[in-house]
């Protein structure tokens, strides 16, 4: 559908807020007392942050929960019983305050869930979900959204995008037909869109992902890997922070002759990922395993899935205890 432009006052966001939330549960960005940025359920608009760069954490677990039941279970001597998930429970959610890297990770996400069996529990959570993005209008080093096809103001994911203007009113750009509903739902909130441009901050390209993709094509057994890779330390905290990693495990948990499977969140970058049950590791040491991560993000997804496996937000380097940037690192391995 096509794009309207409209203009809504800053005075008018916590009213549209008010109205959000009044029927929908409302996940928003709010600053803690450690300087650091979460995303909280349903906090008040006065606490809702604004004027960060990142979140600490990636806004995934929204679509994809850090831990999830798949079904309950009770076990008894001559059979088992299976009780599934109520999918119809999900409830309606509105992302607000989302930046444009993280919402153009939920189609990154989808081109994995839906590859080729679709999963339920990702695509229910995706329906019940309504996104208020917003552009950036600061940023740092660590950003490279650009090197990765997508800007500052990428409307991917948002269902209204809002730009901020000088005087701090906000553009909204209404993309999707969620997006109208809210629109429609309160029109005396927006006005006509005004000539002013919205304050939109500028992201170096650092390197080309084309480039990156294709030198993968012949870097399978290329030193690069062991010598870029020596600092580190297998913690996971990339995949963890990182807003299209979707590496899983699944476990059964029970009390009694009650129990329940679930499946939570995983690394590739830890030891026991591909360690099998015979005692063999196929990525027995670190380098293997962090060639596996660029691989898969730039070479084996946009093979297999049509889809880049980053979206330059830069937390995986922002958040690396031992200061490996990944964005520093592509560079690199685009010159070898």
């Amino acid at each position: 559908m096509e794009t309207t432009r409209k203009l809504i006052r800053k005075q008018s966001l916590e009213k549209l807020y008010a109205h959000l939330s009044g029927s929908r549960k409302i996940y928003a960005p709010v600053t803690a007392a450690n300087k650091q940025v979460d995303y909280k359920y349903n906090p008040p608009y006065a606490e809702v942050a604004s004027d960060h760069i990142r979140s600490t954490l990636s806004v995934k677990n929204i679509v994809f929960p850090k831990v999830e039941n798949l079904f309950l279970f009770t076990n008894n001597r001559t059979e088992s019983t299976i009780t599934d998930i109520e999918l119809f429970k999900i409830p309606e959610v509105v992302l607000w305050g989302a930046h444009p890297c993280d919402t153009a990770a939920f189609d990154v996400l989808r081109s994995i869930f839906c590859w080729d069996t679709k999963d339920e529990f990702f695509s229910q959570r995706v329906e019940k979900l309504t996104v208020i993005g917003f552009a950036c209008h600061k940023s740092d080093d660590y950003c490279f959204c650009t090197s990765t096809g997508l800007s500052p103001d990428s409307s991917k994911g948002s269902d209204i995008l809002l730009s901020r203007l000088q005087n701090g009113d906000y553009v909204a750009d209404i993309i999707t037909e969620k997006g109208n509903a809210i629109l429609d739902s309160c029109p005396g909130l927006f006005e006509a869109a005004p000539d002013e441009k919205p304050v939109i901050t500028e992201v170096k390209v650092k390197f080309s992902h084309e480039q990156v993709t294709a030198k993968l094509a012949n870097a399978f057994e290329h030193p690069f890997w062991i010598e870029n890779s020596l600092r580190c330390i297998g913690c996971g905290a990339c995949a963890y922070v990182c807003p299209t990693c979707a590496c899983f495990d699944i476990q059964d948990e029970t009390k009694g002759k009650n129990g329940k499977r679930y499946r939570s969140w995983d690394s590739c970058g830890f030891g026991l990922f591909t360690l099998h049950t015979s005692g063999h590791n196929p990525r027995q040491v670190q380098s293997q395993r962090w060639r596996q991560r660029i691989m898969h993000k730039f070479s084996y997804m946009p093979d297999r899935n049509e889809s880049l496996g980053c979206v330059g937000c830069g937390r995986c380097s922002s958040g690396c205890p031992v200061d490996m940037n990944i964005s520093e690192q592509l560079e690199a391995l685009q010159n070898i």
